[in-house]
């Protein structure tokens, strides 16, 4: 949405609507973890505001995802985690994210009192979303949160994606796996598709794009699923049209059961999230497209 000061004609705010969800991959990321979450979750309860659901999102960009996400689920509580206050700022200040949602270190706001534009245009949303300049090892160490979901998207400005976040044996990944609910706790991973490229350019510390997608698929799901012995579940894969993007969803809650049975299972309740939420896209396409499971 576009406005403009009615004395400057020369001047435009650009505003989201929170129940817009463009980006392919995003609308990959919601229904696959969505989709996933519900199987072994009543997302029901959550969707009237009867119980509350932690999110959290690594990763704001212009913070699209969070605000959807509190939209369509009125009991949804977000954390947001971005490193870069640059990225905080514009999507604060050139893209309308609610600045009521910054948080300081000290974890109180860093707006006492919600400003008029975010009462007027977020409708309670704001209220809602927690917004830290943090590196993400240092917040999920450091919190003691359980969450039911976190949406991992955290893509540099050259489309690196940090070892620290996906590397088996960092802290990072096996705090997250303490601090996923260990009955349903459901991650979702944005990474960029496979390619051709085997030259190493960027060293052992860094993702290159798409380059290592299947050691991601498989640290995750060893650090959340395998390392955890009363824990059961399952990790998969599916891609995202148009772009070259794979999303990633390791979920908790799944008991031993046949392919099949998963995947019928997956496009029943992707049916019914749909629904629930009344999204404006089709889980089951994405639910569909390209599922791969992870061994």
């Amino acid at each position: 949405m576009a406005a403009y000061n009615e004395s400057d004609p020369g001047s435009i705010f650009l505003r989201q609507q929170a129940h817009c969800l463009a980006v392919p991959y995003l609308k990959s990321m919601v229904s696959a973890g969505l989709t996933s979450l519900s199987c072994n979750y009543d997302m029901l309860s959550s969707v009237y505001g009867k119980t509350s659901m932690k999110i959290l999102c690594i990763g704001h960009g212009g913070g699209s995802l969070p605000l959807f996400l509190a939209y369509k689920i009125p009991g949804a509580i977000i954390d947001i985690v971005e490193i870069d206050p640059v990225v905080i700022s514009a999507s604060t200040q050139a893209m309308g994210f609610p600045t009521y949602s910054i948080m300081k270190k000290c974890g109180e706001r860093a707006h006492p009192k919600p400003n008029l534009i975010d009462e007027v245009l977020w409708n309670g949303i704001h209220e809602r979303l927690f917004l830290y300049e943090s590196d993400a090892q240092q917040f999920i160490t450091e919190t003691t949160n359980i969450y039911d979901m976190v949406f991992v998207d955290a893509y540099d400005g050259d489309d690196v994606f940090p070892c620290k976040l996906w590397d088996p044996d960092s802290v990072f990944l096996k705090a997250l796996g303490e601090r996923v609910h260990p009955e349903h706790g459901t991650v979702v991973v944005n990474l960029h598709s496979d390619t051709d490229n085997d030259t190493d350019t960027l060293g052992e510390s860094l993702l290159s794009i798409g380059k290592y997608v299947s050691q991601v698929c498989k640290a995750y799901k060893k650090v959340l699923l395998d390392d955890f012995e009363s824990v059961s579940g399952l990790a998969f894969m599916v891609h995202a049209p148009w772009v070259c993007n794979t999303s990633l969803v390791v979920s908790r809650g799944f008991k031993n059961g046949t392919r099949d049975t998963v995947l019928n299972a997956l496009i029943s309740k992707s049916l019914e999230v749909g629904n629930t939420l009344n999204l404006p896209f089709s889980c089951l396409q994405y639910i569909k497209r390209g599922l791969m499971f992870v061994d």
